[in-house]
């Protein structure tokens, strides 16, 4: 029966009574149709009439749908077809017509890109310098105008733009501030604003010296200064200086307590400290001095950071510079650390001065760059505590926990070197220094250690690596403290009474005085005379090293009645 079958299947074949599989994808007459056929019948004899078909139907889809995605999948399946070339002038119209209706420079550009040689392209030229002279007279964005110029450097027009470019970029650094017009001056050496921006920039120093009760400096540097004459404000501003000068001189009590340098040594004092033989000294001095807001104790504490040996001195440097930098006016703050980082870009080549930078850019709250910068002090050298410490903060503000805990780690590293490399023997008499280095290795492994129990308390992929970073910092935790319990042991009985790591008279006398400035606050406005109750609470609100301090004086302000 079988072999009958196949009999009469080829006899019909035979007399064309089954049709071939190209008849019946020619009979469908669909892309499907012969997509099947094609990838069953791959050497079929009719392969070459169905691809030619294919060609057809998929163009006239094309054409169908008439749209820019429907020519683009033709010509890259079919590029050498005979409907190529109409299909590409299609193609160009659609994009013609998109680029006109969009009226863009980036338009015209993007069309003449993709048909450099299409039948319209001096007409798209032609519109495209339209667009541009457009573009060229409404646009306030000096970004677009500089990539104009640098696109098109023989353009008659350009000495039109450049002036139209600089203005922009004038009003922009007006209105941004002192690190946008340092930037204009650099970008601008031929500005014609360069004047305008000078008088300002020496107004926010000048400022600066007000604020900070050198008046008799400001009124100086005014008087010798060439622009001097152009700060039309400085007398006003000069007599307000001096009005505030006198309220903080008042002699009442409550006066003298509500002011934070009544309770401060004297800033030449604390400077001196900076050099003092104890690191210890240093580092209470780089914290006391942080109280004082004045732009005088912005480079003796930068100074500290970039030379002191002991991490606790640079550590206090820093947080004192990000005290004083929060408490003086914005502008002012701004200025101070352009001023320190356009003399600074030009030539930092070592770690010490990637480190300046990057705590400037940090503190002015240009982070990423920041990190640029912290990222070249470690390719510098050791590990750096201070650095380490900055990027755990600055990840856990963030939330990456797990990144945090690495650095942290890394601290604590780093204080179980120091705790194994520091001698403690009665033979080595214990110098002073390798004791205090032994507090700052106890400090930052204590640091390192709360900062990984933070990370594991906090759900995370990486369990094993925490419980392992875990057990590394309280290993440096118990070392560093053991072997710095052991130096300070020696220390004492070599010098009674000397002072240990543990000793914080200056952070209790600072805290203390927050809670006296806070109290006489509220006494003032019935104290004194009314203006000068109030010019005090003014200053404490705007210039007081202390969060606390600043609210409570805001608060009062709000509380009393206006002056008629």
């Amino acid at each position: 029966m079988a072999p009958l079958r196949r009999a009469l299947a080829v006899l019909l074949l035979a007399t064309g009574c089954i049709p071939s599989p190209y008849d019946r994808a020619a009979r469908t007459d669909t892309v499907e149709a012969y997509r099947d056929f094609l990838r069953e019948y791959p050497k079929h004899p009719d392969v070459d009439a169905a691809e030619a078909r294919l060609e057809e139907l998929e163009f006239e889809e094309a054409k169908r749908l008439h749209t820019v995605i429907a020519y683009k999948r033709f010509l890259e399946a079919y590029p050498e077809a005979a409907q190529a070339r109409t299909a590409k002038t299609l193609l160009e119209g659609l994009r013609f017509n998109a680029a006109k209706e969009s009226g863009t420079v980036a338009a015209w550009r993007q069309f003449l890109q993709e048909h450099p040689d299409g039948a319209q392209r001096e007409e798209a030229k032609r519109l495209l310098g339209e667009a541009e002279a457009h573009e060229l007279a409404t646009t306030d964005d000096p970004q677009r105008l500089t990539e104009y110029l640098r696109a098109s450097p023989d353009d008659p027009r350009r000495q039109e733009v450049e002036a139209r470019l600089d203005g922009q970029a004038f009003a922009q650094a007006k209105a941004a501030g002192a690190s946008k017009l340092f930037a204009y001056l650099k970008d601008f050496p031929a500005g014609a604003h360069r004047e305008e921006v000078r008088v300002q920039l020496l107004e926010l120093e000048v400022e600066g010296l007000l604020v900070s009760g050198l008046v008799e400096e400001a009124e100086a540097k005014v008087k010798g200064h060439p622009l001097g004459s152009k700060l039309t404000r400085f007398p006003e501003r000069l007599a307000r200086a001096r009005a505030e000068r006198a309220a903080l001189a008042r002699p009442e009590p409550v006066a003298r307590a509500a002011h934070v340098a009544h309770y401060l040594r004297d800033l030449d004092d604390l400077k001196r400290a900076l050099t003092a033989m104890d690191p210890l000294d240093r580092w209470q001095a780089a914290e006391e001095l942080g109280q004082h807001v004045s732009v005088r104790t912005i480079d003796p504490l930068l100074d500290a950071l970039r030379s002191a040996r002991n991490p606790l001195i640079r550590q206090h440097a820093l947080e004192s510079l990000r005290t004083v930098l929060s408490a003086l006016p914005r502008p002012v703050a701004e200025y101070e650390v352009a001023s320190r980082l356009d003399a600074l870009r030009e030539r930092a080549s070592s770690a010490e001065m990637y480190l300046t930078v990057a705590v400037l850019l940090d503190l002015s709250g240009q982070l990423a760059l920041a990190s640029t910068e912290y990222q070249r002090v470690v390719e510098g050298g050791a590990m750096d505590p201070v650095v380490l410490r900055r990027w755990v903060q600055i990840r856990e503000e963030r939330r990456q926990n797990f990144s945090a805990a690495v650095a942290a780690r890394q601290l604590a590293l780093w204080a179980l070197d120091v705790a194994r490399d520091e001698t403690v023997t009665p033979e080595g008499q214990v110098p002073l220094a390798s004791a205090r280095q032994l507090c700052a290795a106890a400090v930052n492994a204590r640091f390192a250690a709360e900062a990984i129990a933070r990370a594991r308390s906090v759900a995370t992929e990486f369990p094993e690596d925490l419980a392992e970073f875990e057990r590394r910092a309280v290993e440096a935790k118990r070392l560093s403290e053991a072997r710095l319990a052991d130096a300070e042991l020696l220390l004492r009985q070599q010098t009674p009474g000397v002072r240990t790591c543990a000793d914080q008279a200056v952070r209790e006398r600072l805290d203390g005085a927050v809670k006296e400035r806070t109290a006489a606050l509220e006494a003032v406005g019935s104290k004194l005379p009314q203006q000068v109750g109030r010019m005090l609470l003014e200053l404490a609100r705007e210039r007081d090293p202390s969060p606390q301090v600043r609210a409570a004086a805001s608060d009062r302000l709000t509380a009393l009645k206006p002056v008629p």
